[in-house]
Formats: C-alpha cells, sequence, structure tokens
C-alpha cells in the first residue's frame, strides 16, 4: 500500500522541464524491435510502452471488434512458459495481485490503427524486473479462457446494443461508414460482427499482430540507456518473429453524402466531414493552426462565435482533424434543438466555406499561436505525456525532434501557409453529412 500511495502521489509532481529539449535516443534490437528512450531521473519511476500495427483497421472481414477484444484480454490468464526456469500459468487475479503488490499499473488499448500496453512501475530493480518480466509474460503468452471470453464478449455485445440506443455513437458511426466505404477504417463493432468472433480469433490475431519484428517500445524514466536496452529486450525476447503485413488500400475521396436517422431524442446530432490528415504530413501544422480558429479553439473559435453565440443554435460547436496513418477524418459537429437543425447546418456550412476562402485574420491567426505555443508546456509536463509522444512518434515514424520543434513549427505558419493547406486537404462540396435526430 505505501508504494502504491508512492506512486499516486509522484505522478502528480512535475517531472519533465516545461521546455521540450528532450533527447530521444532511439535503436533497434537484434530481433527487429524498435526502441525510443528519454533519460530522466527526476523520480524513481519508469513509464513504458509497448505497441503494434494491430488496431480495429487489421480486425478480420466481418468481425469487427476482434482488435479490442484480444488486447482486452492479454492479462485475463497466462499459460506455463518453457523457459530456462519454469513459469507457471497464471489466472486474472493472480496477475492483478502481483502487479498491486509492486505498485505497478498495467494499461492498454486498441485505437484503430494501433494497439498497445503499457505499464507504470518503480524503477528500483527488485520491483521493475518483476513488473517488465510480467508484462513480457503478457504480451507473449495469454491463455485467453474460454470462460472469460464469454464474459467479455458479452460485455462487448452489452455495450454495442447501448451504442446503437445513443444519438451521438449512432451519428460517430455512420459517419466512418459514409467517409470511408470499404476501407478499413470504416470497420464498425455491431451485434453481429461481435457475435462471430471466436475465440479462436483471438489466438489467431494475437499470433499474427503481436510480433517483435514489429514491436515499438518507448521507456522513459529512472534507468540508463544500458537498462532500458535490457527492458526492451526482456519485454520482446519472447515474441516470435511475424510475416510482413499486406499492404491496406488507400483511402479514396467519394463524392459527399448525406445520411438521415430518425431518432427520438431532443436534440439532433450533426457530424459533416471528409477524410484529410495523415499523421507526418507536411500541412499538419498550418492545418493544426487553421483549425484553431476555426473550430478547436473553444470559445474563441469562429464556430462558436457564429452558431453559438450570434445566433444561439448551439450550445457547443466545434471542429477537429484526426490524423492517422492514413487519411484521417476532419470534422465538425454540434447538437441542437430539433426545429434549428436547418438554421444550424447552414451557418455551420457557410461558418467553413467563408474560412475555406478567405483564412483567418492576422488577430485570429496571432492569438491561436499564442494560445496553442503558450499551452504547448502541458503537453509534456509529466512522464506519461511525454510517453503518448514517443509512441506517436515511433509508429508514426515523426521526427525525433518532433517536440523540440513544434512551437516553432506553429510560430512560423503564415496566413498564406494556412489558406493553402486548407485548400489542399477540404472541400466543402466534398463533405459528407450525417443527422441523427429529426430527420425532417
Amino acid at each position: 500500500m505505501k508504494r502504491l500511495f508512492s506512486i499516486f502521489v509522484l505522478s502528480l509532481v512535475t517531472v519533465a522541464p516545461a521546455q521540450a529539449a528532450l533527447k530521444i535516443q532511439s535503436w533497434k534490437l537484434a530481433n527487429g524491435t524498435r526502441v525510443l528512450f528519454v533519460e530522466n531521473h527526476s523520480i524513481p519511476i519508469v513509464d513504458l510502452n509497448v505497441q503494434f500495427d494491430a488496431g480495429s483497421r487489421r480486425d478480420p472481414d466481418g468481425k469487427a471488434g476482434t482488435a479490442s477484444l484480444t488486447n482486452a484480454m492479454l492479462a485475463r490468464g497466462l499459460h506455463a512458459s518453457n523457459t530456462p526456469l519454469p513459469e507457471p500459468a497464471m489466472t486474472e487475479a493472480e496477475i492483478s495481485d502481483q502487479f498491486a503488490d509492486i505498485g505497478a499499473q498495467r494499461a492498454g488499448g486498441a485505437g484503430a490503427d494501433r494497439a498497445d500496453i503499457s505499464l507504470r512501475t518503480l524503477s528500483s530493480r527488485a520491483e521493475r524486473d518483476t513488473a517488465v518480466k510480467l508484462v513480457a509474460r503478457i504480451l507473449a503468452h495469454p491463455s485467453f479462457p474460454e470462460d472469460f471470453f464469454a464474459r467479455d464478449k458479452a460485455r462487448t455485445l452489452a455495450a454495442v446494443r447501448e451504442d446503437e440506443t445513443k444519438p451521438e455513437t449512432i451519428a460517430d458511426k455512420a459517419f466512418w461508414r459514409l467517409l470511408y466505404g470499404e476501407h478499413p477504417y470504416a470497420k464498425q463493432e455491431t451485434v453481429p460482427s461481435v457475435e462471430a468472433i471466436t475465440r479462436d480469433d483471438l489466438v489467431t490475431f494475437h499470433a499474427k499482430h503481436y510480433v517483435a519484428n514489429r514491436a515499438i517500445v518507448s521507456l522513459i524514466g529512472d534507468v540508463t540507456r544500458d537498462e532500458a536496452d535490457a527492458i526492451a529486450q526482456q519485454l520482446t525476447m519472447r515474441l516470435p518473429q511475424g510475416e510482413s503485413l499486406p499492404e491496406l488500400p488507400p483511402v479514396r475521396l467519394s463524392a459527399a453524402h448525406e445520411e438521415r436517422i430518425e431518432h427520438p431524442a431532443s436534440q439532433t446530432h450533426v457530424l459533416l466531414g471528409m477524410p484529410a490528415l495523415s499523421r507526418g504530413d507536411p500541412d499538419y501544422f498550418a492545418l493544426i493552426v487553421g483549425n484553431y480558429v476555426l473550430g478547436s479553439g473553444g470559445f474563441v473559435s469562429r464556430l462558436m462565435h457564429e452558431v453559438r453565440e450570434k445566433r444561439g443554435l448551439s450550445y457547443s460547436v466545434y471542429s477537429s482533424f484526426n490524423p492517422l496513418a492514413q487519411p484521417g477524418p476532419f470534422q465538425a459537429g454540434f447538437q441542437t434543438q430539433r426545429a434549428q437543425t436547418a438554421d444550424a447546418l447552414r451557418v455551420t456550412r457557410d461558418t467553413i466555406a467563408t474560412f475555406l476562402r478567405d483564412g483567418p485574420t492576422k488577430e485570429e491567426l496571432q492569438a491561436a499561436k499564442n494560445n496553442l505555443i503558450g499551452g504547448f508546456p502541458l503537453r509534456i509536463d509529466n512522464n506519461r505525456k511525454i510517453l503518448d509522444n514517443m509512441a506517436a512518434i515511433g509508429f508514426y515514424n515523426l521526427p525525433f525532434d518532433y517536440l523540440d520543434t513544434w512551437t516553432s513549427n506553429v510560430a512560423k505558419v503564415t496566413i498564406a501557409d494556412i489558406k493553402a493547406a486548407f485548400s489542399r486537404k477540404l472541400a466543402l462540396d466534398k463533405m459528407s453529412t450525417v443527422i441523427v435526430g429529426d430527420v425532417k
């Protein structure tokens, strides 16, 4: 309990300087695993993340939800392992107890592109070695017990059925289907897709995707370079080598569509957008700065001013870019009273069209830069946030000085840059629209 309390207290302490100046060291292990490492001895903690190209875009056809279920079940039980020192099988309760005994915290999940498992542990040798060894076993030897599979599958089905009653989730799933059509990004968990998943599907998915030569290990904390290398080797030495994955089809822009879905909700939920931005795209900073003005800057954004402040058509309205390995969506959205749907949608479209034509004013641009640069230290003010950034840098092959140059890249964006970038990536007549609520 003392160790758990210590980790809780230390996690509240700032553990990195406000400026970036992060020396990211990187190398590749003999088994093909890529490693990213930042040495930080300010507190006796090590944070690490192991990720794979095992997100929902790799779900088998007709079985959307496989990636998520596989990742969720990694720590439900472990096979016995025939290492030089034989290790016994472990139950979910035994795994949880061992992490608790050493004050370590494990997490994980699967998104559209990637799946991962993360660990926070004390850097003292005994606790650290125990935690890392356990994570290594979880990655390599999950047993996917039948009873827990049945339980987790039932929970997933219940969540999917509940989501099918929520207008915001209905809108989100329809939005991705409209934008991505037959592309793997369009895959969505449904009752039939989850019901089709078997335990064998999880075993097969794990064996195919959780492999050493496609693993990316990110570490930050109170260890040396040599210790970080040893940790990365221990984490991945049990993993097999995997075959090359097939290339995914390109994201193709389709004609704009509008889908109206009747729902008894008191408010109509509206989303509009199109595929737009990949990670590492040279337009990234111009789009992020410009979108702060358009719709991500909260009460100072154009959309908020036009839709909410001037006309009272919505409590909240926003726009965002979601960059992925392949072009992720630009999305604008709001909720409004059913009778105001047409007016709110018209004003939103008009505001986007005006911004695409004229871009921001000088005053708006400077305010956006000031806010983004001023808020940057909050993106890297503790080890966990830095680890998240390192994981993205590793997976999407971003420059190792990405964090160091972030503010300077924001500072040099011009109005001309924003107008050119938005014209390359967005066109109002190519944006699809989803309306959930009063379809009339």
